[in-house]
């Protein structure tokens, strides 16, 4: 499909998600997200493309669902839930289960919605103008998209619980602090730093990265003896690959590993 409220590119190995609402501190729509989704599935069934980095044009990352798109819609004509599980669920769970590492370019403000997509994504670096908010008691609202489930994960069951309930914002320094974000650069530095950091992961093993992304969402919910199990499974696995096969022979050979993601 083309893309009208995102740009996206494939480079070195790494494909690009550019929300593209300057204007609107790239806002979420129903069609943004439908075009995310897709671009999402894109670089996921791509095997040359071995990382994938979501950023946002302009001075924002993205400031959550579009309200100016609610009230045209109306009350009447608003199934929230429909909106939910038809669009913003979708793009999470795709994200979240892309077997390749996801890294979100935390440009400027990351608001509701905005911020449930960044942590969806393996690492969040931002620049030192980003700024997060957990914005949905502002208006009433509970956070969705996942933000009860990846905020925790980010930075404990307590702070997400302040976080949730103030609507507190927090600016990239503190965001460091707390674990919301890998790194902090300054935002001259930014775009340099965020492509660098992409294209070391997509050199990495990938097939290895999915299947650690995979154990590592599991876990929570399972005992000692599973986890160990699972381990046992996935690494069987693992060591079929080419990666590792290479991983082994660089070893040996004293010179640093030419992964292919096979």
């Amino acid at each position: 499909m083309s893309y009208e409220q995102i740009l996206y590119e494939e480079r070195e190995g790494v494909a690009w998600i550019r929300l593209n609402r300057p204007d609107r501190l790239n806002a979420l729509t129903a069609h943004l997200s439908a075009e995310a989704l897709d671009a999402v599935e894109r670089a996921g069934s791509d095997p040359e493309l071995r990382c994938l980095v979501i950023t946002g044009e302009g001075r924002g990352f993205c400031a959550g669902q579009d309200l100016q798109e609610f009230a045209e819609r109306g009350q009447d004509g608003l199934d929230i839930a429909e909106h939910l599980r038809s669009g913003y669920n979708r793009l999470i769970t795709a994200l979240v289960e892309l077997p390749k590492p996801v890294v979100a370019g935390v440009n400027g403000v990351a608001a509701g919605a905005g911020l449930s997509l960044a942590l969806a994504c393996d690492a969040r670096i931002a620049s030192d103008a980003a700024r997060f908010l957990q914005a949905f008691v502002k208006i009433g609202l509970v956070p969705d998209s996942g933000g009860n489930w990846l905020l925790p994960r980010a930075v404990g069951a307590a702070k997400a619980i302040e976080l949730s309930i103030t609507g507190e914002q927090v600016d990239a320094a503190e965001a460091l602090r707390i674990g919301l974000v890998s790194k902090v650069v300054p935002a001259g530095d930014f775009p340099a730093e965020l492509e660098r950091y992409a294209t070391n992961l997509a050199a990495l093993p990938t097939r290895a990265i999915g299947a650690t992304k995979h154990l590592l969402s599991e876990t929570p919910a399972l005992t000692l003896a599973q986890t160990l199990e699972r381990e046992a499974v996935a690494q069987a696995e693992a060591a079929t690959s080419e990666d590792f096969a290479e991983g082994v022979r660089a070893f040996l050979e004293k010179r640093p590993p030419t992964f292919t993601g096979r």
